[in-house]
């Protein structure tokens, strides 16, 4: 049995022993206070951007992100993965925006860059793409497209925690980005996420949404001034600018980050590591391979078929589970969203017939968990083990 969790260690005693020095003081403010701020101001200068704002999880960032572009820059479409985790898809219809599918990249499992380009219209309001499983998902091509035409990139880095396009960390590419500190990912504060930006005016606009929409919570003193002057009859400390959200975080997930954040880096290089290790000694012959591994930094290892042998998968995941490998199918948030129920309803039962790469995926490509402490003997065991599966 190789008794393989998707994620193991990733909180540890020193990240504890810091939440319970924080909970020991007598004065110890446990809600948003100093701790946030600093896991703010720490993250920024770690990812390289000005400005981010700590909530409570990823999909509250993918949410209050698509509500700040909203406010600021009005309705219309907004191109979108067909594999990506839902809260990306969801944010988007909860926001008003009219969602726009392309198929994926089967080297980075992020957007077809051409399919992207081509269906981008007078209407589009920004290309929210997703670094998938910590696969680099930008190109020079995208990049150049877009800002040809205009249109802002938004990045979901909730999975792609260090990884790099041309030496900058994704995630501040873009007009705006958004992480998750989930339990199984690079780092974690067990729930959490982080919107960052260099846009301050979009920063302002996050700070407010994230908390009722109180124009308090912005830090500039004209914006809080502006709203003061043209909103006389209100108290100053109870203006509510948007129809907004309660996604805070607490100082005990900060301080998680902040013990986190310290060791990131370190672990980051183990895991790359350890993907490499893994890709270059599977059977290429069935499974896939050739990823874009160049700038990723990987959470988990993609398990892909080379050909759609339903037999062949089947075998596959009997093999992992009689072994307790944890896995899931459909890579990144259960595989073509197109098929999902809540999707459905919007787009029609036949869509996803539309996207044959990313079907692919769904059926045919699963994740394991990549984790630091991970020894290279057990990722040549289970690639043995992978390798002598037959259908």
């Amino acid at each position: 049995m190789l008794a393989w969790p998707l994620m193991r260690n990733n909180i540890v005693r020193e990240d504890l022993d810091a939440v319970i020095e924080l909970l020991r003081r007598d004065d110890a403010m446990l809600t948003q206070s100093s701790n946030v701020r600093e896991f703010e101001r720490e993250w920024s200068q770690w990812l390289g951007v000005k400005h981010s704002v700590f909530v409570n999880s990823g999909s509250s960032a993918n949410l209050i992100t698509m509500a700040a572009l909203r406010e600021l820059r009005g309705g219309g479409e907004v191109i979108v993965p067909t594999l990506t985790w839902v809260s990306d898809i969801a944010s988007v219809l909860q926001c008003g925006f009219e969602p726009v599918f392309v198929d994926i990249d089967e080297r980075t499992l992020g957007m077809d860059t051409m399919q992207v380009l081509q269906k981008t219209t007078p209407r589009t309001r920004a290309v929210f793409l997703t670094h998938v499983l910590g696969y680099n998902a930008l190109d020079e091509r995208l990049l150049r497209g877009l800002e040809a035409r205009g249109i802002p990139l938004i990045e979901d880095a909730c999975e792609a925690h260090g990884a790099t396009f041309k030496g900058r960390k994704v995630g501040s590419v873009g007009l705006m980005s958004n992480f998750s500190f989930y339990y199984a990912h690079h780092m974690s504060t067990v729930e959490g996420g982080m919107v960052c930006t260099n846009d301050s005016p979009l920063y302002e606009a996050v700070r407010m949404l994230r908390s009722h929409g109180m124009v308090r919570e912005s830090q500039s003193p004209e914006v809080r001034r502006g709203y003061e002057e043209r909103h006389p009859d209100l108290n100053p400390d109870f203006i509510f600018a948007f129809p907004a959200y309660n996604v805070r975080s607490t100082e005990i997930n900060a301080v998680l980050g902040r013990t986190q954040l310290k060791r990131l880096d370190a672990n980051n290089q183990r895991r790359t590591e350890n993907l490499r290790t893994f890709l270059g000694n599977l059977d290429a012959k069935r499974y896939r391979t050739d990823f874009a591994v160049e700038g990723s930094c990987n959470y988990a290892f993609t398990l892909v078929l080379k050909e759609a042998d339903q037999r062949l998968a089947d075998a596959v995941m009997k093999a992992l589970r009689e072994a307790g490998v944890e896995f899931r199918r459909g890579t990144s948030g259960g595989g073509n969203q197109l098929r999902q129920p809540y999707l459905r309803r919007v787009v029609g039962d036949d869509a996803w017939k539309k996207y044959p790469k990313v079907d692919h995926i769904h059926f045919f490509g699963m994740y394991i968990g990549n984790y630091p402490d991970l020894e290279r003997e057990r990722i040549l065991e289970l690639c043995e083990l992978l390798n002598k599966v037959r259908a």
